[in-house]
């Protein structure tokens, strides 16, 4: 008989925070089912110009679509869901999620025109499914969107506990508790493995309850006069509904500002959530109203450029303004690698002398992720043979596993994306193999590999410039003036002499080759190309992109 094994592979979110995709499998080697657990995105940076998205690279799992036996949905947030509508097209397998995360992945689809509904499973809150050699069930935790879930995994051969995103919040305001009995249930049974969330493992004490939040912002709101805008993130459901409370409590309206804020406001209403509120006033009927009697909550905490904040203080949102003595509230964390946008936004903001409160300088935000005093409890619970950190860049992975010792963990794993672990038969979890990983870029509407040609070529284009030369060439073999254009390129000091130099090169170079025929075109293009290059290296410093056209007459 064959030996049937239990695999974990994560092709995204292990050495990064984003883009989270993992993948579990049973069976022997030549037949195993697989299952995948979220399928997210992580945002883009200057450095790759012209794309916004990035996704993880699910060729590994696309070669085994046939033994795939279906997708599994944490939560709702971008990093775990984003990237579905995108790779799902090319697995066409069953999706599996809680009712909140299920409404927003059919908008996902909606949007794609793609109809998911023989394909979208809804899971009841603590639910059970049973997919091949898994049975899963849902387990209500609590984090900074509604209905975050962590997964039971149970197996012939063992269980692994999957966490998702969580923390410990005492008082979630919105949602259920965390499902405290149940994860010692859990433990109880023995866990092989916990997959765990390793984002905030360098902070110690507690993440934080909401309620502490609330209690903090409505102090804060109590003693404004003027406007009050509210940034956060559009999918902290509980962050929107104590604003909501805020805004009654101090006797102001509110209102929704950002397609995003929008959308997850009615898709929370639509599962339950958010009953009894003041209903938000449209942005052209709040801007009637007296400044110290209107609440904006917006989308754009990040400073993301066509976030609904950026283009308030910009001036160019039609409805929505910042006068003098207004204050805004930037009620979230910074995203790392987003500091250099947004600071450049609170800047402006000072510019207009606008109040500005942010967590550097008050108590507005929480994290939805688990302090090591929270750590320490889930391990309690749980009692796993070995801790597997996910859900982090490698610094923090590398401090779970530390921490994770120092907390007497039987076993620990470090590792990154592509990585195959066996976790059964053998004794201990262990690294026996590397699966391609990778990432994939959303160019525009495209999905395209991270080494194409339109992104080397556009970060050259960004870094060099564009040079274009054409050349017009008679039938008898003779050449008209070349037509020289250029962008990016530096010209200040270059005068007229630059294009004068290039035109005397090409002339030189072109005397060199028979232009009669077609025969020696490909060897002339590539002449004047590095040529050409060349002396607006000399000239710049920049090696700019360089095409070079050749018509015939």
């Amino acid at each position: 008989m064959k030996k049937e094994d239990l695999i974990f592979c994560p092709l995204g979110g292990s050495g990064e925070i984003g883009a989270n995709m993992n993948l579990y499998a049973y069976g022997p080697e030549d037949n195993r089912k697989w299952i995948i657990v979220d399928m997210g995105v992580t945002f883009a940076d200057d450095s790759i110009p012209g794309v916004d998205l990035i996704y993880p690279d699910p060729s590994f799992i696309l070669d085994k679509k046939n033994d795939l036996l279906g997708i599994v949905l944490t939560h709702a947030h971008e990093d775990h869901i984003g990237a579905i509508a995108q790779i799902w097209p090319s697995l066409k397998c069953k999706i599996y999620a809680t009712p909140f995360t299920a409404v927003l992945i059919q908008e996902k689809f909606k949007e794609k025109k793609i109809d998911i509904s023989k394909s979208l499973k809804i899971v009841k809150l603590n639910g059970k499914i049973q997919l091949g050699p898994f049975e899963i069930e849902f387990i209500t935790l609590t984090h900074s969107i509604l209905e975050p879930n962590g997964l039971s995994i149970n197996t012939p051969t063992g269980l692994i506990l999957h966490t998702g995103d969580w923390k410990i919040d005492p008082n979630p305001l919105i949602g259920g508790d965390i499902d405290k009995k149940k994860l010692i249930e859990i433990g109880n049974k023995g866990v092989m493995a916990m997959i765990c969330d390793s984002t905030n493992v360098f902070n110690e004490g507690r993440a934080g309850s909401e309620l502490d939040v609330r209690e903090s912002l409505l102090k804060i709101m109590q003693n404004k006069s003027k406007k009050i805008i509210i940034t956060s993130f559009a999918s902290n459901v509980a962050r929107m509904e104590t604003v909501f409370y805020c805004a009654k409590k101090t006797g102001r309206n509110i209102c929704l500002v950002g397609r995003s804020m929008h959308r997850i406001y009615k898709a929370a209403k639509q599962c339950g959530y958010l009953g009894n509120l003041i209903e938000p006033v449209e942005p052209r009927d709040a801007k009637k109203m007296s400044r110290n009697k209107i609440i904006y909550l917006c989308t754009g905490s990040q400073g993301e450029p066509m976030g609904a904040m950026n283009r308030v203080v910009r001036g160019v949102h039609p409805d929505v303004f910042l006068e003098k003595d207004d204050t805004v509230i930037f009620s979230s964390k910074i995203i790392p690698g987003n500091e250099k946008k947004l600071y450049h936004l609170q800047n402006e903001i000072t510019k207009l002398n606008v109040e500005i409160i942010t967590e550097e300088n008050a108590f507005v935000h929480v994290s939805g992720h688990p302090n090591r005093d929270d750590l320490k409890d889930m391990y309690n619970w749980v009692k796993p043979k070995c801790i597997i950190p996910v859900h982090g860049e490698h610094r923090h992975i590398k401090e779970h596993v530390l921490f994770a010792k120092k907390m007497q963990i039987p076993e620990t794993l470090l590792i990154e994306n592509g990585d195959i672990i066996q976790i059964f038969p053998e004794k201990e979890p262990k690294i026996i193999d590397k699966a391609p990983s990778g990432r994939m870029y959303l160019d525009g509407s495209v999905l395209v590999n991270s080494d194409s040609r339109s992104i080397k070529e556009r970060k050259n284009l960004s870094i060099n410039g564009y040079l274009e030369v054409t050349l017009i060439i008679a039938n008898n073999g003779k050449i008209k003036k070349p037509v020289i254009s250029f962008k990016g390129i530096p010209e200040d000091d270059i005068g007229e002499t630059f294009v004068f130099d290039i035109e005397d090169e090409i002339m030189n170079i072109c005397r060199k080759f028979s232009l009669k025929t077609k025969n020696q075109e490909k060897n002339l293009i590539e002449s004047l190309k590095s040529n050409c290059r060349k002396i607006v290296k000399d000239k710049t410093g920049k090696k700019p992109f360089t095409n070079i056209n050749i018509t015939r007459i």
